[in-house]
């Protein structure tokens, strides 16, 4: 069995609105829990505005004040949610968890090279490294840049160029997590075959990568976990081979559907609000599975089936298992 680098229990992120939440309380992130394994490719998926980005903004501490933060994320014998702002600063971001943001370019500083950045990010993270120049043109190298290219400026680097300079700046501490929020979004598809398979050579024996996508076709490619996401809530997660090839969450089967070389079905409505999200299935005004059927009624929770965890969702049926309820 592989170690367990990142084990997150029962995270939950809440927006206050307005003085004390009285313009309401958006629920970003709703009991989310997972393990990320050594050797790992996780993939995240599911609809823009469905609480990704927020659940690894938790995971760094980069959330605003009125976030509102509960549950466990576990590494190296380290609480991440309940750390201080000095421990984040000085033994989480970029020597743990590296972050590869989403738009890489928009966080470059626009006045300064990529190497100058890539340089002092070095110079910062790793004190025992005693030639920084030559380090940062072994992280470019590595991650399939020229080093020449870091001598241009953020302005002057295509889109793609400026994703692997991001991945060289959150791979400088050699964090044994790496993190790469929508490290597709904006690039062409061999451009995005290219970077996936980039992260997927990262993640070795001893590392492991959280990647955060609306991509399946992405996800297919490198994941060796999925995890799916749907209004702020977790509804399956399993081997990637597994998931992908045999939905049992009605919204996973969904999302499939709705791909080009799936049957390009969208799926009907929208999704709930966050701010108003129903006590039971939030998937279930639009679920394909439940025409007929009362809406469901209490909170789905995810129950284990073997080596793949799903949202309860009645009436659907498992092979092998039976029915969820």
């Amino acid at each position: 069995m592989t170690e367990v680098l990142l084990d997150v229990h029962a995270l939950s992120v809440r927006f206050q609105l307005g003085r004390r939440g009285r313009r309401g309380v958006v629920r970003a992130v709703s009991a989310a829990g997972f393990e990320l394994r050594a050797g790992a490719v996780l993939a995240l998926v599911g609809e823009s505005g469905c609480g990704k980005s927020v659940l690894a903004a938790a995971l760094l501490g980069l959330l605003p004040a009125n976030a509102e933060v509960r549950g466990r994320a576990t590494m190296d014998g380290l609480e991440l949610l309940g750390a201080q702002e000095k421990t984040l600063a000085e033994r989480v971001r970029g020597r743990m968890i590296g972050l590869v943001p989403q738009s890489a370019a928009s966080h470059l500083t626009p006045v300064r090279t990529a190497r100058a950045q890539l340089v002092e990010t070095v110079r910062a993270l790793r004190q025992d490294v005693a030639d920084a120049p030559a380090f940062a043109d072994d992280l470019a190298t590595r991650v399939g840049l020229d080093p020449a290219t870091l001598r241009l400026y953020p302005h002057q680097l295509s889109g793609g160029t400026a994703q692997r300079v991001a991945l060289s700046l959150a791979l400088a501490g050699d964090p044994r997590v790496l993190l790469a929020d929508e490290p597709t979004v904006g690039l062409d598809r061999p451009l995005v075959e290219h970077v996936v398979d980039t992260l997927a050579d990262l993640s070795t024996q001893d590392k492991a990568v959280l990647m955060i996508t609306h991509d399946l076709a992405a996800a297919r490619r490198v994941a060796t976990h999925v995890a799916v996401m749907y209004a702020s809530r977790l509804v399956e997660f399993g081997p990637a081979g597994a998931v992908l090839a045999d939905p049992w969450h009605p919204y996973t089967g969904a999302l499939l559907d709705a791909l080009p070389d799936g049957r390009f079905r969208p799926i009907p409505g929208d999704p709930p609000e966050l701010t108003a999200l129903p006590d039971g299935c939030a998937f279930c005004q639009r679920c394909p599975a439940m025409p007929g059927y009362p809406p469901c009624t209490g909170e789905a929770t995810m129950r284990r089936f073997g080596d793949r965890f799903v949202a309860a969702h009645p009436p659907a049926a498992i092979p092998e298992y039976g029915p969820l309820c």
